[in-house]
This record gives structure tokens, C-alpha cells and sequence, in this order.
């Protein structure tokens, strides 16, 4: 399937559908509103073209676009996209997808810079999945910041302090990008070219200056994945966050530092990733169970999600760092499968659960989990898609968030058996939070009419009784994924299997 500039197209129209809604009135609420949605279909749509249309026995980059952009400094518009960055793609367009239509419904402040901002985020989140150009890729990656800082700021909660959120965000990620940016610029100095393709066969940097580079950009990638002790600017933006901004910060901002983990530092710096291994492994480890157990010391059900965020990342980078440590290559590309895989279902499912915080705060204003008790028998069908969502996080076999894991672990017990031990702890940690926190204090126990005449009447919901159909539609797609990679991963696997053998073979 060749589709011309179809990787152009799904950056343009949402920067299109963005300008277009600048020369809306914005008494024009519902004229805006249903742009931005239909601009938000196109690129998933064609994400679905190109996952279709990717010849897996050819594999590589493909739907490539090359142009010259800047030739004084060698710069080119360089796109492509291959395994590891098509199910990103699809990530990015299906979260931006629901979270404008969720949004249609929720938003009623300064309605017109909100969807003018998300669509902006959209193009720019894609773009660092399919640059193949450093320069544009960093470009991508700093444009991101601007939507999100003022998503968080303007529409975030008073009571979360949205300004000092917005403001951490961007100074954590702004430090970061910057270490990224000087390391950019002495790989160009040392190879002449920013070609993310054709730079791992012409570094030639000592060992000093190669380790030098690799922890500079090491550490703009960690800050966004965001790995301990890199972590503490997340909480805060996802509790101040609207709900679609916490949906689009967790689902596919995240993704970036591990995305270019995967495409910049493994073939860029294998033996100073190789030689880092298990540091990097043991980050990973505290990552997974300090998250946990964060997770589990919250009353704040949204700020709960996002500790829980920091220990399922910390299952990636356990993930990538067996991979580029030394055994088999089957089982190094077993493990980043699972690394790989984690990105994806992470976005899904914690995509997920943040819907469904904002499900129950826009009805009672409140994310107190002592507040709440009881629903399951009151909002029935609210309960079962928690369950699923939550089950899924949990790493309940039969759904997605079982089959990442069990990848992840598998290959690093055949690599880095000792961290691997060490990491089950988490998972234990996470199954006691999501039970206890999640399931008994929201839905199980005693329902209090009292408590909750305080707040607002569960019996009448004020966009109809236990979850409204927009809500149910914005959920449908999630949970099809839960359950579809569940139960057939290789629908996906695949797909990522061929990138990651490519990468690992290639750099090893």
C-alpha cells in the first residue's frame, strides 16, 4: 500500500485542523469541538494504513520521505517509520482521538485555545516517532512541551497548583532536552551528518567522549520515560492535569525518553549501554517497586495512577537493559519485545484508568478515596470496565499488561537473573494496591447515603445513570486492546519482533 506523504499527512492535519480553528468564532463552540476531532481521525486512519500496508518480510524503514531542509548544516526532512515506531504511531493517534472527543464533552473553559493546543501536541508527539533527522527530531521533541505546559497550567485544577506544576514540567524536561541537544551537536561534529539511520556506522568517538555523550542523552530520555530519581515533576503535572492532558501525558509523552532509548542509544552507544547494563537495570528495579509502593501510601485515586506510571516505566527500562546486556540474542530480543510492548500497553491501559478518574471526579468533584465505598452496586457498569482497566494494570493473565510482563521477565531472567528476582517484588506491590486502593475503597464495602449526599446523589448521575454512552465509546477502543493483546499478542508482536532483532542485531 503506497499512499504518497502519508507520514506528512498524519503530522499535517492535525496542525491543519489547528489553524483552521483559529478562524472559528469562538462563541462557535460546538463548530470547534467537531473540527478537532475530525482533523484527529485522519492521522488514525492513516496510522491503520501504514500498520496495514508495512511489508513484514522487508521490514526496515518504510513510507520513507527525504528532503532537503536546512543544506547549510546538512539538514534533512527525513521521515520513516519501521516496528518500533508504528505501534507509536497508532498509540499517539488513538489516545489524541478519544481524548478530543472525551474532551468535546468536558471542556467548557477557553474551549478554542484548548483544541487549537491538543491538536499541536498531537502533531508534534507523532513527529518524534517518525523523524529520522536528530534535528527535526529534537525539533518535535521541544515543540511538545508548549501544548502540555499550558494544558497543565490553564485547565489543571486550583486545588493541584497547576502553575507550579506547569512550571516544573517544563524546567525538568527543559534541562533535560538541553544535556540532549549538546550531545546532538557533538555527534554531528564528530560524523558530519544527523541522519538517525546512517550515524551508528559513523561514530567514532574515545571511550570517554562516547560515555560523555550517551549519559547526556541518557539523562533527557530518562527524565521523560521518567525513571527514579528522575520521576518527582510527573505526579504533580498529572494531578493538575485536565483529564485528556493526563491521558496524552501518560499514554504518549512518557513513551518518548524510551522510544529514543531504543532508536538513538542502543545503536548509537551499545557498549556503553552494554557496560551500564545493570545500573541502568537497577534503576529500572527501584523504579518498579518505589513506585509501588508510593502508589500504595496515596488517597488521591488520580495521583495514585500516576505513581503507578513510575513503577510500570521502571518495567521497561528492566526490559531494555536486559536486552543490551550479555546472553543470547534471542532472549535479549525477547526482552525488548517485552520493553517495547510495555510502551504500548502502558498507553492503553493507564490511558485508561485516567478516563475513568475523570469519569467520577466531573460528577463528584472529589479523588479522596476514603470518600468513596461501595459503588459496585450503584454504578455497575462503571465497575466493570474499572475492573478490566485495573485488572489489566494488575497484569491479570488474559489481558495486555500479562503478556509485556511476562516478555520483560523472561528475558531478564535468562540475562540479569538477579534483578529479575529482585523486580518480582513489584509485582506483588502491585496487585496490593490496585486491590486495596482501587477496588475496596471505591467499589467495595459499605455504601454510606450520608457520605455521599455530601458530594452528589450516586442514584442520578448528571449525564445520565452510572456512565454515559460518550464515555462508554471513549473506553470501547481501550478495552478491545486489552483484551485482543491478551489474548493474541502477536497482533502486535510481529509487528515490533522485527524492529527489535534489527536493532539488537545490528548494534551487537
Amino acid at each position: 500500500m503506497n499512499i504518497p506523504f502519508i507520514l506528512t499527512l498524519i503530522l499535517l492535519i492535525p496542525l491543519l485542523g489547528s489553524v483552521l480553528i483559529l478562524f472559528i468564532p469562538g462563541s462557535n463552540e460546538k463548530g470547534i469541538k467537531n473540527l478537532a476531532v475530525i482533523a484527529s481521525l485522519f492521522p488514525l486512519l492513516f496510522s491503520i494504513l501504514v500498520w496495514i500496508g508495512y511489508d513484514r518480510a522487508t521490514g526496515g524503514y518504510q513510507f520513507v520521505e527525504n528532503y532537503s531542509w536546512i543544506p547549510s548544516l546538512n539538514i534533512q526532512y527525513h521521515l520513516g517509520i519501521d516496528g518500533l515506531s508504528i505501534p507509536m504511531v497508532f498509540l499517539s493517534a488513538l489516545l489524541s482521538t478519544l481524548g478530543l472527543w472525551y474532551s468535546a464533552k468536558v471542556i467548557k473553559h477557553r474551549v478554542k485555545e484548548f483544541f487549537v493546543l491538543f491538536l499541536l501536541l498531537e502533531a508534534s508527539l507523532t513527529g518524534v516517532f517518525v523523524a529520522l533527522d536528530m534535528v527535526l527530531f529534537y525539533f518535535f521533541w521541544e515543540i511538545e512541551l508548549v501544548p502540555m505546559f499550558l494544558m497543565i497550567g490553564i485547565w489543571g485544577q486550583k486545588k493541584d497548583r497547576p502553575q507550579y506544576s506547569a512550571i516544573k514540567f517544563f524546567l525538568y524536561t527543559l534541562v533535560g532536552s538541553v544535556a540532549m541537544l549538546l550531545a546532538f551537536i557533538a555527534v554531528y561534529l564528530n560524523t558530519g551528518s544527523w541522519d538517525i539511520t546512517q550515524i551508528p556506522g559513523l561514530l567514532s568517538f574515545s571511550p570517554s567522549l562516547a560515555a560523555l555523550t550517551f549519559w547526556a542523552i541518557f539523562i533527557g530520555f530518562a527524565i521523560k520515560v521518567p525513571l527514579f530519581p528522575f520521576h518527582t515533576w510527573l505526579p504533580d503535572a498529572h494531578t493538575a492535569a485536565p483529564t485528556a492532558g493526563s491521558v496524552m501525558l501518560a499514554g504518549v509523552l512518557l513513551k518518548l525518553g524510551g522510544y529514543g532509548m531504543i532508536r538513538i542509544l542502543i545503536p548509537y552507544f551499545p557498549d556503553v549501554f552494554r557496560a551500564s547494563a545493570i545500573f541502568i537495570a537497577a534503576l529500572g528495579v527501584i523504579s518498579m517497586i518505589y513506585g509501588a509502593l508510593v502508589s500504595m501510601a496515596q488517597w488521591d485515586l488520580k495521583r495514585l495512577i500516576a505513581y503507578s506510571s513510575v513503577s510500570h516505566m521502571g518495567y521497561f527500562m528492566l526490559g531494555v537493559a536486559a536486552a543490551v546486556y550479555y546472553g543470547d540474542l534471542t532472549s535479549r530480543t525477547i526482552a525488548l519485545n517485552g520493553a517495547v510492548l510495555q510502551m504500548f500497553n502502558h498507553g492503553i491501559i493507564t490511558g485508561g484508568l485516567f478516563f475513568l478518574v475523570g469519569v467520577i471526579y466531573e460528577r463528584t468533584h472529589t479523588r479522596d478515596l476514603t470518600a468513596f465505598g461501595g459503588l459496585s452496586k450503584h454504578t455497575p457498569k462503571y465497575y466493570a470496565i474499572m475492573m478490566v482497566t485495573a485488572f489489566a494494570s494488575l497484569g491479570l493473565p488474559g489481558l495486555a499488561g500479562f503478556i509485556s510482563e511476562l516478555l520483560i521477565f523472561r528475558g531478564a531472567f535468562a540475562t540479569m537473573p538477579v534483578m529479575a528476582i529482585i523486580g518480582v517484588i513489584a509485582i506483588v506491590l502491585t496487585a496490593a494496591y490496585i486491590l486495596w486502593k482501587i477496588v475496596q475503597y471505591v467499589f467495595l464495602g459499605d455504601f454510606s447515603q450520608e457520605k455521599w449526599d455530601k458530594i452528589f446523589d450516586v442514584r442520578h448521575w448528571s449525564w445520565g445513570e452510572d456512565i454515559a454512552p460518550f464515555e462508554v465509546i471513549t473506553m470501547v477502543p481501550l478495552l478491545i486492546g486489552m483484551v485482543w493483546i491478551g489474548v493474541y499478542p502477536l497482533a502486535i508482536l510481529t509487528t515490533i519482533n522485527q524492529a527489535s532483532y534489527a536493532i539488537l542485531s545490528s548494534a551487537f
